[in-house]
């Protein structure tokens, strides 16, 4: 199991695109996938879980990973919180 924390840089938070960002990205491993926020955990390859977060700029997230790819999804999903989904000025 791998676990790493992230924030949400990108201004508008975790909206639409970047929750389906987040969930195609982590569809492509085999590995379990969940985010927890405020001790609330769901699963990171759904879109509706990701939506429920409602995690705003500045959010820290718990991002936890477990499976035979777990490495490489870990590597993958906190690139695009690093990276600010591509929305960060």
């Amino acid at each position: 199991m791998i676990v790493r924390e992230v924030t949400v840089k990108n201004r508008a938070g975790l909206h639409t695109r970047p929750a389906s960002m987040i969930v195609r990205t982590a569809s492509r491993f085999k590995s379990d996938f969940y985010i927890e926020k405020d001790g609330y955990e769901i699963n990171g390859k759904s879109i509706i879980g990701v939506m429920t977060l409602a995690a705003e700029q500045g959010a820290r997230l718990k991002l936890i990973f477990e499976g035979e790819d777990e490495q490489e999804a870990a590597e993958a999903i906190v690139s695009l919180f690093e990276q600010g989904f591509g929305e960060v000025e």
